[in-house]
Order: structure tokens, then sequence, then C-alpha cells
């Protein structure tokens, strides 16, 4: 446990450092005052959280220090915490019950991490004892069918790709297929990365998603988006245009442990209201990790 509590603390040092660290200063005021309201929500927004969230939880932190006699700024430390944690959902079970194989349909723009936590998931999903299929639809880009085969062989993963520029709703479709004869227990599909500004690539992702649909009825049973954790509040822009898109039902925040910005998983939660299911702490497969709000939380108030 303890390793795993580290694990969090180094991969959010940047986040830490670069905004939550400041809190020392404001904390250590010796009362509470207009400035020190002032100055953690300024460090707040700095940290990503966004304007709404900031706003909720510096208002709830006042009626917390009326009720409860709070006058020492120091005391605000632990109940920032406790606020912090609120505005965080615990992941959900992530067991999937009924018709096999489950897909599931990985979303994202390009440069996000997205072909790199496929793999890391198929990875861990089979040291599950889960049976898994990569399908390898991002046609458009040689690039990353390259990628995303060089992961499949390094971790002994099956895969299904096609011919460069082929229809990436034909993959998905032959890709279930092959899951159903194989039997196995998951279809992990990857996609082209949409830039979430272009409406026509957009469109294209929703006919893959329909096409997932015929290959097997209840597909895609669940649909995850990977953010890149360093881009800060661009990742909710990119999520609500996903979300409205193909009905995304996970997020995974990659590159977690390069960015100043781990703020932004607050944004999403809030904006959005879609789980926050996994975050990337590192390069290797073992360094995706399943999200812990605890761990999170702390780690960006370790500075």
């Amino acid at each position: 446990m303890a390793d795993i509590l580290n694990k969090w603390k180094q991969a959010l040092n940047r986040s830490s450092k670069a905004a939550f660290g400041r809190l020392a200063t404001v904390f250590g005021a010796t009362d509470i005052d207009n400035s020190t309201w002032e100055d953690l929500e300024a460090l707040l927004i700095q940290a990503d959280l966004g304007v709404g969230t900031t706003q909720e939880i510096v208002a709830a932190l006042k009626k917390r220090v009326d009720r409860e006699g709070i006058t020492s700024a120091q005391e605000l430390s632990s109940i920032l915490r406790e606020e912090l944690l609120l505005r965080l959902d615990p992941p959900p079970n992530l067991e999937f019950s009924g018709q096999k194989p489950v897909v599931i349909l990985i979303v994202g723009v390009n440069g996000s991490g997205k072909t790199t936590t496929i793999a890391k998931l198929g990875k861990q999903f089979s040291q599950q004892g889960q049976k898994v299929l990569l399908a390898a639809a991002d046609t458009y880009r040689a690039a990353a069918v390259d990628q995303l085969q060089v992961w499949a062989d390094r971790l002994f993963l099956p895969i299904i790709t096609g011919q460069p520029n082929a229809d990436p709703g034909a993959v998905a479709y032959d890709s279930i297929q092959a899951g159903i004869s194989r039997k196995v227990d998951m279809v992990l599909i990857d996609t082209a990365g949409r830039l979430h500004t272009r409406t026509n690539l957009m469109e294209e992702l929703k006919k893959v998603h329909r096409v997932t649909g015929k290959a097997l009825e209840g597909a895609p049973h669940a649909v995850w988006l990977v953010l890149d954790a360093t881009t800060g509040q661009n990742a909710l822009l990119q999520a609500r245009a996903f979300k409205e898109a193909v009905k995304v039902t996970g997020v995974i925040l990659a590159k977690l442990d390069s960015s100043a910005r781990g703020g932004m998983a607050f944004a999403i939660q809030k904006e959005l209201g879609i789980p926050i299911l996994y975050a990337g702490l590192g390069e290797t497969p073992e360094d995706l990790e399943r999200f812990n709000r605890e761990s999170f939380v702390d780690g960006i108030l370790s500075s």
C-alpha cells in the first residue's frame, strides 16, 4: 500500500509543486481574512479546477468556517482535502455481465496516449485472466497500426488489423466477429484520433460506434475516452465533444505523471459527470492505475 501511495505522489509531483505547493503560503497566515479566500481562489483556478468548481469549493469552505468556528488558516488544509474528495466520484465497478465478448471502444484525439493506453489495458485484463483481442481500427495513420502491433507482439496479445486507409468500421466489425468466433472475453478497439472540432471526423466515429452494434447486439458495452492530462482545461472541451458524439462512459487520464494540470480532473467530474476510471502514472503497462480519489487528492496536496 505504501508503494502505491508513493507512486501516486511521485506521479503527481508536478501538479503538486506547480500550484498546490503554494497552499503552504495561503495556509501559513495566522488568521483567515479576505485575502485568504482571494489567494485560495486564485490558486485553485491556476491549478485547473475550473472557475465553477473553484467557486463552489470556496463557498463550501466559507460555510464550514462560519459553522465550525474555524479561525486559523492552517485548519483550512484538512477541510480543503475533504471538499476536494467530495467532488470526485469513486470509480465504478468494471465487471461486465451478459453476452461476451465485451466490446470497449477507445476514443480520443491524436497524441493523447490512446494507443499505448489500449495496450496497457489489454495487458492488465489479460493478467486478470481475461482473453483479450485488440482491434487496430485507426487505419488512417499507419504508425498507429504499427504501434499497436508492436505492443501486441511485446505483450503476447492477439490483434486484428486492416489495410492502410481501410474502412475503420469494417475493421471494427471484423474484429468483433473474430472475437465471437475465438470466444474471447474482451475486444478493445483503437479508433482514429479525432480532433473534437472536426465535425466530419466525429461523424465517422459515430459510424464506427453504430457498426459495432451491428456486429454484436448491445455493443459497444463501454466507450472510454483517453485524455492527455497535460492539456488542462482543453481536455474538458474534448470530453464534452466526445460525450455528445459517442456517449462516453468513462475517462482515462493519460500522462498524469507529466502534467502540472491534475486539477482538471475536478472540472471533468463537475461539468460532465463522467467517471474517471484509470490514471496513467508512467510509461510501463503496470503504471496504468485504477483511479483512486484519496490517492489523487493526497498526491496533489503532498507539497
